[in-house]
């Protein structure tokens, strides 16, 4: 049975391009020095398909039978990805193909490495299959959905080891260019089938991997080479530009650099794009706007649920200085009436999520202008989700969501399914503990509604 599942994972890896033919003995001895095997006999019947989850299974299995590693999830993952990372291509090689594949097109360099990054199961495809995506019409175009389902939750073992663990400083975080190849442990993922593309932007070394989560299509992260603080500033407009330069058919965007409008890691200066046009992209411009002096660049508000300015210009430079103006003016923008407050005891409130994507020759930039603002009412944000909607979801509303993906926990999948079930069979929501804190929300539109079995799931979605 092991040695199936070793030359299965073998033929797999040649199948792909992983490895070549000639690597095949090489590759052989690497696993069975990995599994604690001494010898090897090609099975003489092997599977016609191959299923990479089930052979990273079958894997997993035999070092848990052989007391190699802990049965749980956090402990497989970590496994099978020291296997896979034997298997993976140098980063040497990966970038000099890559760079080779760009001297034809940026989109065969990054068709490349996208492709690499899943066979190597550093994207795990299986499991992104299984996340919920739908999509919700409204009258700012078609918003995504999606319940993401392929970052592990821990056992409660897992979790009780990682209290234990002694809390290394190596890597600094989990963008830092250190993960490449790192084995991980129970508090950090492992990384040896994780490869980064060096690049230069704005005169500076940075680097771009593939989020294995994928929210999207080809959903990648920039960052910068050093462990140094998210910032929005003129730097900003010029490295987001200088990218969608070198991979004209990719988004690029940034977090805020402020708390509850950022992302989930603000402590590393960092960009997430790809290869998709999100609901805000499509958005119409719904008033027009001028800026004295800059008559080159055509200008408007975007019609959307956030405050969102468009630039649009054939000149990097001068979008890069209407941009950092706009900041300026907004960083030091105070309407009470309406609100808005720069400031309050000297904490800063106003800051931006910038986004930058090609229209042809042009280049577009959107500018989101976001505040932080907390009351004792709304602690979590004044211009956040407020807590009637925490049941759904209570993180920050970053860069993705603001572009029209809402990316919600992985709870509700079962949580949905349960509210399904309880409906129909008549139950009372308030009685269970997954149900309950959504009662009060469905009380509010279902008996807008005939359910039935067939429609209910919709009804909820929608």
């Amino acid at each position: 049975m092991i040695y199936n599942s070793i030359h299965n994972l073998i033929e797999y890896a040649i199948s792909c391009g992983l490895i070549t033919p000639e690597d095949k003995v090489w590759a052989t001895n690497r696993l069975l020095e990995a599994l604690g095997l001494e010898s090897y006999e090609e099975p003489a019947d092997c599977d016609e398909e191959i299923n990479l989850e089930d052979t990273l299974r079958e894997l997993c299995d035999y070092a848990v039978e052989m007391g190699m590693i802990e049965d749980s999830i956090v402990y497989r993952d970590l496994f099978d990805t020291k296997l896979m990372g034997l298997l993976t291509p140098r980063p040497g090689e990966v970038i000099a193909q890559f760079n080779s594949l760009y001297a034809q097109s940026p989109v065969a360099a990054t068709d490349y490495f996208y492709k690499l990054c899943q066979d190597s199961d550093y994207i795990r495809r299986y499991r992104i299959a299984r996340d919920m995506k739908w999509t919700a019409d409204t009258e700012y175009g078609t918003i995504d959905i999606t319940v993401n389902l392929s970052k592990p939750e821990k056992d409660p073992k897992a979790i009780a080891a990682a209290k234990l663990a002694k809390q290394g400083g190596y890597p600094k975080c989990l963008l830092c260019k250190e993960n490449e190849g790192y084995a991980g442990r129970v508090n950090s993922p492992a990384r040896q089938n994780h490869r980064i593309i060096p690049m230069t932007i704005n005169n500076q070394p940075w680097l771009m991997q593939y989020s294995p989560y994928v929210y999207y299509n080809e959903h990648c992260i920039v960052f910068n080479s050093e462990h140094t603080p998210m910032a929005i500033n003129r730097a900003t407009f010029a490295k987001l530009l200088d990218f969608v330069t070198l991979f004209p058919h990719y988004f690029v965007g940034s977090n805020a650099d402020l708390p509850i409008v950022g992302g989930s890691i603000l402590t590393h200066d960092h960009f997430q794009g790809g290869h998709y046009e999100f609901a805000m992209a499509k958005a119409p411009i719904e008033r027009e706007v001028k800026f004295d002096r800059f008559d080159d660049i055509s200008a408007g508000i975007v019609k959307w649920p956030m405050s969102v300015i468009r630039l649009n210009g054939a000149d990097k430079s001068r979008l890069i200085e209407l941009a950092d103006r706009i900041l300026a003016a907004w960083r030091g923008y105070t309407d009470e009436a309406a609100f808005i407050y720069a400031e309050t005891d000297g904490e800063p409130h106003n800051t931006i999520t910038p986004i930058a994507r090609r229209r042809g020759d042009n280049y577009e930039l959107d500018l989101v202008l976001r505040n932080n603002i907390t009351t004792d009412e709304h602690p979590m944000g004044v211009y956040h989700p407020h807590a009637q909607l925490h049941h759904i979801k209570k993180e920050n509303i970053g860069l993705i969501e603001v572009m029209g993906l809402a990316v919600l926990p992985a709870r509700l999948k079962g949580e949905i399914a349960k509210l399904c079930r309880m409906i129909l069979d008549g139950s009372d929501l308030r009685s269970d503990e997954d149900t309950a804190k959504h009662a009060d929300w469905v009380d509010s539109f279902i008996g807008n509604y005939q359910v039935t079995a067939d429609n209910i799931e919709d009804i909820i979605k929608k």
